[in-house]
C-alpha cells in the first residue's frame, strides 16, 4: 500500500499538463495568462487522460500565432526513476512527436528567432470576407479576414499539418484528413494586428469541407471539421465563418445543399443561428407566410438561394414561427406546440407501423414485451420532453438573434 501511495504521486492529469500558447511577442512565452489547456487528451494519453512517471509535469507546445512555428518542451520537477529504478515512466514526449510534424524547435532562443520572421507570414488563398469585432481589452475594433485555400497553395500543406494538431485537444473524436484527396476545401480565419508598425496576421480558426458528388452533376459540400482556437472563442468568429462558407457555396450552381458530418451540440446551435439569420432575407419566410405553415415554397427557396436542405429549412421555419407566435395566447401556443409535436412524432409513428408488422410474426409473449416498451403514456411523456428541449433550443437561438 505504501508503495502504491508513493507511485500515485507520479500521476499527472494530461489536460492540465499540456500547456498551449499562441505567441505574438517574446514576452508571451513566460506570461502564464496566455496559456490555455486542452479539453481532451484521451487520443494521446488514454481514456483516463493521465500520464504516469512524473511530478510537476508540463508539456509545452507553443506556436507562433501566424505561421504556427512550434516550440516543444517537456518539463518536470521529478521523475519516478529517480526513486524507483524498476518502474518505467510513460513516454509522454513520443506521443506528441506522433502528432506534430518535424521541424519544431526545442529551445526558446531558436523559437524567438522564428518569431521575428512572423512579419513575412501572409494568409493563404483568396480573401472571401473581412469583418470587424469590437475588442473591449484593446478598446478598439479588430479586423478579421476569412480566406479560402486549397492544398496546392505554396506552403499551405506544411502549415495545415501544424494547424490540425489543435483538433486533437479540442474535438473529442478528431482525426486527421487525407489532404491529397482534392475534394477538400479549406477556410481559414485570420486577425490582422500591428507590431512595431508592421501588419501581421494571427491564426484564429478554420473549417474543412468535403465536396461529395451527387448524381448526375451536383456536389454536396459537407462540413467536416471546424475549430475556433480557444483565445478567440465567444467572439462570434464561428458564425462569421459558417455564414461566409454558406455564401461561398451559394454562388455555385452545381452545389445542391450543405450538410455536416456528426455535428456536435455546439455546431447545431451555431448552424441554427446562421441559417435563421440567412432565411430572414427570403420572401417565403415573411411573417405573413410563416403564419400559413411550412410550405414547399420555403423548401425550394431555401435550397435554391441558400443551399439549405429540407430538414434544416423545416427547423428554421419552426424557430421563426416561434418568434412570430405570442406564446401567452393559449390558442396560438397550442397550435405551435401541436405542429412541432407532429413532426417529433414521426419516428414514433414509424415504430407503430413496425409493431403492426411484428404482430403478424411474433409469439404473444414476445409481442407483449415490445408493446410495453411503446406504452402510450410513456410516449406522451417522451414527446412532451422532446418538445420542451426543442423549445429551449429555439429560444436560445432567438436570444442570440435579438442581440445580433
Amino acid at each position: 500500500i505504501d508503495m502504491e501511495k508513493k507511485l500515485a504521486e507520479y500521476k499527472c492529469d494530461t489536460n492540465e499538463a499540456v500547456c498551449l500558447k499562441l505567441v505574438r511577442f517574446p514576452e508571451d512565452i513566460d506570461d502564464e495568462s496566455t496559456t490555455f489547456h486542452p479539453e481532451f487528451s484521451h487520443q494521446l494519453y488514454g481514456d483516463d487522460e493521465m500520464a504516469f512517471g512524473y511530478k510537476g509535469l508540463q508539456i509545452q507546445l507553443y506556436y507562433s500565432t501566424g505561421n504556427l512555428s512550434t516550440l516543444f518542451k517537456v518539463k518536470y520537477t521529478a521523475r519516478v526513476t529517480d526513486t524507483f529504478d524498476c518502474v518505467e515512466p510513460d513516454d509522454v514526449e513520443g506521443k506528441i512527436r506522433e502528432i506534430i510534424p518535424a521541424g519544431f524547435c526545442c529551445n526558446t532562443d531558436d523559437f524567438i528567432s522564428l518569431l521575428e520572421k512572423e512579419a513575412n507570414f501572409k494568409p493563404f488563398g483568396s480573401l472571401l470576407h473581412t469583418y470587424k469585432v469590437h475588442n473591449v481589452e484593446a478598446g478598439e475594433d479588430l479586423t478579421y479576414q476569412i480566406h479560402k485555400v486549397d492544398i496546392s497553395c505554396p506552403g499551405f500543406r506544411e502549415y495545415h499539418e501544424r494547424l490540425q494538431t489543435f483538433l486533437m485537444w479540442f474535438i473529442e473524436t478528431a482525426s486527421f484528413i487525407d489532404v491529397d484527396d482534392d475534394h477538400w476545401d479549406f477556410f481559414l480565419v485570420f486577425e490582422k494586428y500591428n507590431k512595431d508598425g508592421e501588419t501581421l496576421y494571427a491564426t484564429v480558426g478554420y473549417m474543412t469541407v468535403y465536396n461529395y458528388y451527387v448524381y448526375p452533376d451536383k456536389t454536396r459540400p459537407r462540413v467536416s471539421q471546424m475549430l475556433i482556437l480557444p483565445p478567440f472563442q465567444g467572439e462570434g468568429h464561428g458564425a462569421q465563418l459558417l455564414e461566409t462558407v454558406h455564401r461561398y457555396y451559394c454562388t455555385s450552381a452545381k452545389v445542391q445543399d450543405i450538410t455536416a458530418e456528426d455535428p456536435t451540440e455546439n455546431y447545431v446551435k451555431l448552424r441554427d443561428f446562421v441559417l435563421v439569420k440567412l432565411c430572414l432575407t427570403l420572401s417565403s419566410f415573411s411573417s405573413e407566410k410563416l403564419s400559413q405553415g411550412f410550405s414547399e415554397e420555403m423548401v425550394s427557396e431555401a435550397r435554391e438561394k441558400l443551399k439549405i436542405n429540407k430538414k434544416h429549412a423545416r427547423r428554421v421555419y419552426e424557430i421563426l414561427r416561434l418568434r412570430n407566435t405570442d406564446m401567452s395566447d393559449e390558442e396560438k401556443a397550442r397550435e405551435f406546440r401541436l405542429e412541432v409535436k407532429k413532426r417529433l412524432y414521426g419516428p414514433y409513428r414509424k415504430n407503430q407501423r413496425e409493431l403492426t408488422k411484428m404482430q403478424k410474426c411474433l409469439r404473444p409473449e414476445e409481442l407483449a414485451s415490445h408493446i410495453s416498451q411503446m406504452d402510450t403514456r410513456l410516449q406522451h411523456e417522451e414527446l412532451e420532453k422532446s418538445y420542451q428541449d426543442v423549445l429551449a433550443e429555439y429560444r436560445r437561438v432567438l436570444e442570440r438573434l435579438a442581440q445580433a
